[in-house]
């Protein structure tokens, strides 16, 4: 199969190769190793048949236990199926509708923006989901096996997702550059998603604020990861101590693996 950032999956969104990424020290992540999405729920059979051939053979769930009733993951057909949310309930309000997220905002409009401010101070604060990341990284160890691959999502693959992939990026060696365009890049492997909640929003007659308010918490933005990013600097000073401390990888573990994902 090519190496190609966007995979072409019929009835899913956001689905991204993590392969070819540079580290500092000069290696690159392989290809058909890690991949981040959106849902797996709406799959179809050819999406699994393409997703078991490319090897994927671990499916970590970041996301909460209604999100996982009302919308249970169409696993590949030789994936494990790893459960780790990140929240009990979905803090980013990606499994909301747009009509229940444009009822909510109208009291509130500028709130989308704010609130995506918060979840991701929640994200790097917050006991559960520091312990359901060191899950994540117990899955990337046990994937161990030369053309097999690890996915992981959430409902949007943007936030939950996103902060993963900036601690599995951080340990790999990555610089935080290319780490924000890989995170910015759900803007686009999203825009088809994005530009239909908007749309929808305004055929229901929101108002134009509450419309922006939808369009901030169906994106991405560099506020939001600096967001996080500030509270990593407050707890542990730096993203690679906070993963030694918070989510606990040892040294040994980090050089692990880097000898499984970089070439």
């Amino acid at each position: 199969m090519a190496n190609e950032r966007l995979l072409p999956i019929q009835q899913g969104f956001n689905f991204r190769e993590l392969g070819g990424y540079a580290t500092k020290d000069g290696h690159h992540i392989k290809w058909h190793k890690l991949l981040r999405s959106g849902g797996l729920d709406r799959l179809t059979q050819a999406d699994l048949k393409f997703l078991d051939e490319y090897g994927v053979r671990y499916d970590v769930d970041f996301r909460s236990p209604q999100e996982v009733l009302d919308s249970p993951d169409r696993v590949p057909g030789h994936a494990k199926y790893l459960y780790a949310p990140v929240f009990n309930v979905d803090e980013t309000k990606n499994s909301d509708g747009t009509d229940k997220m444009a009822a909510d905002l109208e009291h509130h409009p500028d709130s989308g923006y704010r609130h995506m401010l918060k979840v991701y101070r929640m994200v790097v604060t917050e006991h559960h989901a520091k312990r359901e990341y060191r899950r994540f990284f117990d899955a990337l160890l046990a994937n161990d096996q030369p053309d097999e691959s690890l996915l992981f999502h959430c409902t949007a693959g943007k936030d939950r997702t996103g902060m993963g992939a900036v601690y599995l990026l951080t340990a790999l060696g990555v610089d935080l550059d290319t780490i924000r365009q890989d995170y910015l890049l759900t803007n686009t492997a999203s825009a088809g998603r994005i530009d239909a909640a908007v749309a929808d929003a305004k055929k229901q007659g929101a108002s134009a604020d509450t419309v922006e308010s939808i369009r901030a918490l169906w994106s991405v933005d560099d506020d939001y990861l600096d967001s996080a990013l500030a509270e990593i600097k407050h707890q542990s000073g730096n993203i690679e101590h906070y993963l030694r401390t918070e989510l606990k990888l040892t040294k040994t573990e980090i050089l692990r693996l880097r000898e499984l994902y970089l070439d």
